[in-house]
Parts: structure tokens; C-alpha cells; sequence
């Protein structure tokens, strides 16, 4: 054994996952990029990317039971990592050009369309780290590279003190607030890119190999 946290990419046809890979290695972890159930159930932990639209990454996961996968690590205290529309596919459901589809339901809420001037939004950004943050420890101020046009605008997870509540980071993009980023227990997604962001997300990558 290396030692290193072995941590799952789970390949399930959405862009180039390689990026994510190399810099997943260069945080500290032993990546494997697979879309096999039993190796994305039993790592250390469980980064699933996304790019493009929402209806096409839920029907690939699907295709590879990633939701399953998804709620028994969770179910079972094991991290997970969402990645731009690997974040946005936790939440209840998307609406793309008026067609809505079933995300995993992980969170409350709808991935919609951000109501900005200029969209997509894309490029650097800084964000509103939420107190206690454990990804943005030293960053916090930082910029990381966006990438998208859809977004969750509205959070609306309540747990009337029966669980620690969500930490959640947002972002503005002409003048509209949506959530950059969620730390949730053993859940954690971010919109952003954090293999693009160069040192900053090389930073947050590091704090969630290093939490494993």
C-alpha cells in the first residue's frame, strides 16, 4: 500500500476527465478513472465530474448506477466530490430550455438557467467561502475558473437543528447569486473547476484528499 488516498474518478462519458485525474494525483491521491460500482463503492473516496448538459450527465450516470453508488457511500459516511455538473446533478432536478429532469436528490432545489447579462459565466471568479470551511481553508479569497450557464440561484435546505447544516459558498455573476460550492458531511461539490483554478484549486483538491 502507498498510503495515499485512493480516490475513484467515475468515468461515465462526461468530457475529458484527465485533467481532473493528474490533478487529483498531484494533491496527494491514488486516482483510478473507472465507471466500475464495486471500485467507485469501495475508495477512499468518490470525485464525480459532469460537463455539458444536465439531462445528458443524468442519463450517463444512470447508465452506471452512479446514483446508487453516490447514496450508499454516503449513507455510509464515505466522500464524495461533485465537479461543475457533478455538483449540479446532487440537487433535486434541472431545468434545461423548459424540459426538467430527475437529478440525484441529494439537496433540495433546481439547477436552472443563471439570470445574468452575459451568460455563460466563464472565467475567474472570487467567492463567498462560507465560516468553518474545510475545502476553502487558505484560499478563501482566492479565484477559480467557472465555467457554466445553469446554476442553483436559491437554497433551501433546512435542517432545524437536527444535523449540522450545510456550509454553502456562493459566487456573483452579474449581479445573480448562485452556489459555488456545498460542504455537507461526507458530500462536498463545487461549480467551479477546481482542476482549471491553477494553485488555488490545487489548494482546495489537496484539503479534500487530505480530509479522506
Amino acid at each position: 500500500m502507498s498510503g495515499r488516498p485512493r480516490v475513484v474518478v467515475l468515468d461515465y462519458g462526461s468530457g475529458n476527465l484527465r485533467s481532473a485525474v493528474r490533478a487529483l494525483e498531484r494533491a496527494g491521491a491514488e486516482v483510478t478513472l473507472t465507471a466500475d460500482r464495486a471500485r467507485a463503492q469501495d475508495a477512499d473516496g468518490l470525485v464525480v465530474p459532469g460537463v455539458g448538459a444536465f439531462a445528458a450527465c443524468m442519463a450517463g450516470l444512470r447508465a452506471v448506477h452512479g446514483p446508487e453508488v453516490i447514496g450508499r457511500r454516503l449513507a455510509g459516511g464515505r466522500p464524495v466530490l461533485g465537479i461543475c455538473v457533478g455538483m449540479q446533478v446532487l440537487f433535486e432536478r434541472g431545468v434545461e430550455h423548459g424540459v426538467e429532469t430527475e437529478g440525484c436528490d441529494e439537496w433540495p432545489g433546481v439547477v436552472e438557467r443563471l439570470q445574468a447579462p452575459v451568460v455563460p459565466h466563464m472565467g475567474w471568479n472570487t467567492v463567498e467561502a462560507a465560516d468553518g470551511t474545510t475545502l476553502f481553508r487558505g484560499v478563501e479569497d482566492e479565484r477559480f475558473y467557472f465555467v457554466h450557464s445553469y446554476g442553483v440561484r436559491d437554497w433551501t435546505l433546512e435542517t432545524h437543528g437536527r444535523t449540522r447544516p450545510p456550509l454553502v459558498t456562493w459566487a456573483d455573476h452579474g449581479g445573480d447569486r448562485f452556489v459555488a460550492a456545498v460542504e455537507n458531511g461526507p458530500l462536498s461539490a463545487t461549480q467551479f473547476h477546481p482542476e482549471k483554478s491553477g494553485d488555488a484549486g490545487a489548494a482546495l483538491l489537496r484539503n479534500w484528499v487530505t480530509s479522506l
